[in-house]
């Protein structure tokens, strides 16, 4: 099963995908904890040219395609070899977040996005995708004194957009997407997850 997390900025996902799998390990279910950009060590050095290097100014599709690459290299070394194994994947941020960054918010054409996801995902798609939604407001503040990356130094008309598109994109999939309310406190929400992870490892079982 292939869980992943999404949201705007300072909406939770790492708190929550963190939590999520330490309660899987102490039930002893095989479980793998990753995120994107990155994941792996080819993927790092893809995420600091995505995130952090000033110097470069990217277009949407440059940044799509090289999410994309980190994204295929996460997928033949991490996840396709845990599905393999009947292991949990659990994935902060996955192929949603390209489509609602490059695509709603910098205005790469989104079937163009999709194609290239597939590509790099082999077809792979969540089988469960939890979004946190908070206003745009609250999710920067939590960010506090940590330094901004590319993506958060936006103005808040992109933020926007991705608050949007995340909700455009649960919108489409409802059977897939579980919406939260993440302007909850870290327990309640710990607690929704933890509730729908139960019932679908009950049916599972």
């Amino acid at each position: 099963m292939l869980i992943t997390f999404e949201g705007g900025e300072g909406c939770g996902k790492s708190y929550q995908s963190e939590i999520l799998y330490r309660r899987l390990a102490e039930l002893a279910v095989p479980t793998v904890l990753t995120h994107e950009p990155g994941g792996t060590p080819f993927g790092e050095k893809i995420t600091k040219l995505l995130k952090w290097d000033e110097k470069q100014k990217l277009s949407a599709l440059t940044e799509t395609l090289l999410f994309n690459a980190s994204r295929s290299h996460l997928i033949e070394n991490i996840i396709k070899p845990a599905l393999r194994t009947n292991t949990i994947v659990i994935c902060d941020r996955f192929t949603d977040s390209t489509i609602v960054y490059q695509g709603y918010s910098r205005g790469l054409d989104i079937k163009l996005i999709e194609s290239i996801n597939q590509a790099a995902t082999q077809c792979i798609v969540p089988d469960l995708t939890f979004l946190l939604d908070l206003p745009i407001e609250i999710g920067l503040s939590r960010k506090g004194t940590e330094k901004p990356d590319r993506f958060h130094k936006e103005n808040l008309a992109f933020h926007r957009r991705v608050r949007n598109g995340f909700l455009k994109q649960a919108g489409l999939e409802p059977s897939r997407w579980f919406y939260i309310d993440a302007s909850q406190s870290r327990e309640k929400i710990a607690g929704l997850i933890w509730d729908k992870i139960a019932g679908l490892l009950a049916k599972r079982s």
